[in-house]
């Protein structure tokens, strides 16, 4: 069983705001089903905790008026940041680098959430910290 809907992850305070309609292409929609397979899912039963989905897909205007940069994953459907109460970003990180889930990117992001991405046939592994 899935813990993930599209919808939490293309969901955006933003975008709700200022009126703008943030429903992503087709491959953007595969590539969110990817993440949410191959990724989080995964992260989520090792974890054994609720992810709060706190950004998910933004497309070019909603990743624009938040600051993300212009080849930003989220603007692909490739990537989300989250939270889990109870538990730090790098906590979740050094338990996620330990196990076998397959990542593009995971990021501690100012030690306020992590970034992880799927970029199927190419991820990199990277771990960094911002």
């Amino acid at each position: 069983m899935l813990n993930f809907k599209i919808s939490e992850l293309i969901y955006s305070e933003t975008a709700v705001k200022n009126n703008i309609n943030n429903m992503p292409d087709i491959n953007s929609l595969d590539n969110m089903l990817n993440l949410i397979y191959y990724c989080l899912q995964p992260v989520r039963e090792l974890l054994n905790a609720p992810m709060i989905i706190t950004s998910g897909y933004r497309n070019q205007i909603v990743n624009r008026l938040v600051g993300g940069v212009n080849s930003s994953q989220h603007t692909k459907g490739q990537a989300v940041d989250f939270v889990i109460k109870g538990m730090t970003p790098s906590q979740i990180i050094s338990i996620i680098k330990t196990s076998k889930i397959e990542f593009d990117q995971l990021i501690n992001e100012y030690d306020k959430w992590v970034h992880i991405s799927y970029n199927k046939g190419k991820n990199r592994a990277q771990i960094l910290k911002y």
